[in-house]
């Protein structure tokens, strides 16, 4: 199937600071990747870089085998960008929009691809109103459609659901499955870790300007252990009690107690029967299975990063 993507040594630094620090990885084609990190670790930055609007310092990135820094028309033609913040022009209608981005693209027959995009984008009733009177969710919804209006090959979505409600999530997400399914390769950034195991065949974590952590899903998780027995009680010198007997995470505010089991039969049993022999009462005990949450937080800790 090839790489839509290649991302080789890739540099970037502003004054002292170095944002990206010769970061490596593949897109296959037709394939949603997703490029996951802390506010500031740099994922918008790499972005720009991939999409001709920033030069990298060192480094290779290839657009379907185009070069990026020497082949920059070409490569403009193959991709779309919908960043951080709806791209829509208020006073234009939903309709004037797409139409605007359709001439900027020099495309001639394009009246029936706006149709069409209106309904598959549930856009149509309000396809003649101000965009300035739509919500949030509608907005974002026409600046997808926007960046569809040539056709891409590949779509480059900058953390597109920041700000909506759930249900426009939900909405969003589907329709990101259905481009995959007609082929489109997707690159994704975004701080929603559950939008990444969702739609993810790929993920990637960054963190101090370095890709920390790449695969698909379930490898990832492989990087942590897998489950858990977590277990409740009624107060504080109970929890302390039975951390003590068999250690663990200890939550104060949850009077709670995390502890690793991986899923192992004796490891459960012998953690329940260590607790009931000592008269430690129990108030509830769940088995849980590590989350792209649990990894992702477990690398980047409770670092703050602080760059674009």
């Amino acid at each position: 199937m090839g790489n839509a993507i290649e991302v080789v040594d890739l540099e970037k630094s502003f004054s002292d600071h170095k944002v990206i620090d010769g970061i490596n990885f593949n897109v296959a084609s037709g394939n949603i990747f997703a490029l996951l990190g802390t506010n500031g670790s740099g994922k918008t930055t790499t972005v720009k870089m991939m999409t001709t609007l920033l030069k990298p310092d060192k480094g290779e990135i290839k657009i379907d085998g185009l070069d990026v820094l020497t082949q920059i028309g070409e490569v403009q033609s193959e991709f779309s960008l919908t960043g951080q913040f709806a791209a829509v022009d208020e006073v234009l209608t939903g309709r004037e929009n797409l139409v605007l981005i359709a001439k900027l693209r020099h495309l001639t027959d394009y009246k029936q691809k706006v149709d069409e995009l209106l309904t598959e984008f549930d856009l149509q009733e309000a396809a003649d109103r101000p965009t300035q009177t739509y919500s949030g969710g509608m907005r974002r919804k026409l600046d997808l459609a926007m960046s569809l209006i040539g056709a891409p090959r590949i779509l480059f979505l900058d953390e597109p659901t920041t700000g909506l409600d759930p249900q426009a999530r939900a909405t969003l997400w589907q329709m990101i499955r259905s481009l995959k399914k007609a082929g489109v390769t997707i690159f994704l950034t975004t701080q929603y870790l559950e939008e990444a195991e969702q739609l993810a065949d790929t993920v990637a974590i960054l963190n101090r300007g370095k890709i920390a952590l790449q695969g698909t899903v379930a490898e990832v998780k492989k990087h942590l252990p897998k489950e858990t027995l977590e277990l409740t009680f009624a107060d504080e010198e109970t929890l302390a009690r039975a951390a003590e007997l068999v250690g663990g995470k200890v939550n104060h505010e949850e009077l709670s107690l995390v502890v690793t089991t991986n899923n192992e039969v004796a490891r459960i049993t012998a953690v329940l029967a260590q607790l009931q022999e000592a008269n430690i009462t129990i108030l509830t005990f769940t088995q849980k299975q590590s989350t792209l949450d649990d990894v992702f937080f477990y690398i980047v800790g409770d670092q703050g990063e602080g760059e674009k």
